[in-house]
């Protein structure tokens, strides 16, 4: 059976397995595709990861 992929909108906040260098955990998606867009809400920085590599990497879901 597959796992069902994970849904998400713009603006969701979600929390991530591993720390970002500046040691913030808490990203907001900001650009959903094959790509998600993050942007770090410690420091303000954006990342770019493959979507199947996201949803590994949550921990949790904060708000969305």
């Amino acid at each position: 059976m597959k796992k069902m992929p994970a849904v998400f909108n713009e603006g969701t906040v979600v929390e991530l397995r591993k720390k970002h260098p500046c040691g913030g955990r808490t990203f907001e998606i900001l650009r959903l595709g094959m790509d998600v867009k993050l942007k770090c809400l410690t420091c303000g920085s954006q990342i770019r990861l493959p979507r199947n590599k996201l949803e590994k990497m949550i921990s949790k879901v904060i708000n969305s």
